[in-house]
C-alpha cells in the first residue's frame, strides 16, 4: 500500500513540476502566444510550425490545444487554422520526452535550488525564470523516483497484473496508456512513468510504444472538455484532435516491431529510444496528414458538423 501511495505521489509531483515550468514559460512570454497563433496560421503548414514551436515552449500539447480552442471560441481563429496546429503540437510535445531523458541528475539539487530564490527574491520575469528552472529540478527528480520505484512496484500484485497483460498484449497497454493518460491529463506524465519502468527493466520496448501510441489518444480528453460549451467551431477542434491521434496510433499498432527496431538502432538507453520512437511516430504522422489537411477538415465537418 505505501509503495501505491508513494507511486501516486510521485505521479502529483511530476504533473505538478511539468505546471510550475510551463507556468514560468509562460509567464516570460505573456499574451504573446495568442497573437502568434492568431497572425501564423493561415495556411496548414504555417499552423503546424506554430503550434509546434508554441508547444516546445509551453511544454504542454494539452495547454496549446485549450489556448486554440479557446481562441476558436473568441472568434479569433477558426476550425481550417486548427488543423495544422494540431499537427504541430503532437511533434511539439515529442521535445518534452526527449528533454526528460537527460542524465543530469547531478544537477537536480543546485536546479531547485536556483529556482527557489529566483523565486523568493527575484523580480517578475527572475520569479518566472526560477519558476522554469525550480519545474525542472521537480520533473528530473519524479523520473529517478519512478525507476527507483520500478522494480519495487513489481511486488504489488494489481500493477503486476496490469503489467502482464501489457507485455501479452500491444492492444491492452495501447488502452492502459489512454485510459492512465485520461485519467492524470498529461501524455508526458504517462510517458514518463513508463520511462520509468523501462530503465527499471521490468517493460520490454514494444510495450512502452504501444502505450505511448494509446496515451497520444488519451491526452485529447482535455481538448474535447474545453470545447463543451464553447461553439461548434471548437467542437469541430476536438473532434479533429481526436480522430487525427487514433488514426495515427491504429496505422502504426502493427508496426510497433519496426519501431522497436528503430528505437534499438537509434539510442542504448531505453528511455531515449521510446522517445525517439515517440518523435518519429508523431513527425511521420504529421507529415503525413499535412498535404491533406483541407479534404480532412472537411470530412470531420461532413461527420460532426450537426
Amino acid at each position: 500500500m505505501l509503495l501505491i501511495i508513494l507511486f501516486l505521489l510521485l505521479i502529483i509531483f511530476f504533473i505538478y513540476g511539468m505546471a510550475l515550468l510551463r507556468s514560468g514559460l509562460y509567464g516570460l512570454s505573456g499574451d504573446s502566444f495568442k497573437r502568434k497563433i492568431a497572425a501564423y496560421t493561415h495556411f496548414p503548414w504555417q499552423g503546424m510550425l506554430a503550434g509546434m514551436l508554441i508547444t516546445a515552449v509551453l511544454q504542454s500539447s494539452s495547454a496549446v490545444m485549450v489556448l486554440t480552442i479557446g481562441l476558436i471560441s473568441a472568434r479569433i481563429l477558426t476550425f481550417p487554422q486548427s488543423i495544422g496546429i494540431i499537427l504541430g503540437t503532437n511533434i511539439g510535445t515529442t521535445f518534452t520526452t526527449e528533454f526528460i531523458t537527460f542524465n543530469i541528475e547531478s544537477l537536480i539539487i543546485p536546479l531547485a535550488a536556483a529556482g527557489s530564490c529566483l523565486i523568493l527574491f527575484g523580480r517578475k520575469a527572475l520569479k518566472h525564470i526560477g519558476m522554469g528552472i525550480l519545474g525542472i529540478s521537480i520533473v528530473l527528480s519524479s523520473m529517478k523516483g519512478f525507476e527507483f520505484l520500478a522494480s519495487p512496484l513489481q511486488g504489488v500484485p494489481f500493477l503486476t497484473d496490469i503489467l502482464g497483460l501489457m507485455e501479452n498484449s500491444h492492444l491492452t497497454s495501447a488502452a492502459v496508456g489512454m485510459v492512465l493518460t485520461a485519467i492524470i491529463q498529461s501524455s508526458t506524465a504517462a510517458v514518463g512513468i513508463i520511462m520509468g519502468f523501462l530503465n527499471g527493466g521490468i517493460i520490454e520496448l514494444d510495450t512502452g510504444i504501444a502505450f505511448m501510441l494509446g496515451a497520444n489518444i488519451g491526452t485529447c480528453l482535455t481538448a474535447y472538455l474545453a470545447s463543451i460549451g464553447a461553439g461548434k467551431e471548437a467542437r469541430l477542434t476536438a473532434f479533429a484532435h481526436i480522430w487525427l491521434n487514433i488514426a495515427g496510433a491504429a496505422l502504426f499498432l502493427p508496426f510497433i516491431a519496426s519501431l522497436s527496431s528503430f528505437g534499438e538502432w537509434a539510442a542504448a538507453e531505453p528511455d531515449v529510444q521510446l522517445a525517439h520512437v515517440s518523435v518519429l511516430f508523431n513527425v511521420l504522422t504529421s507529415l503525413m496528414v499535412l498535404p491533406f489537411a483541407e479534404h480532412f477538415g472537411r470530412l470531420i465537418m461532413k461527420i460532426h458538423d450537426k
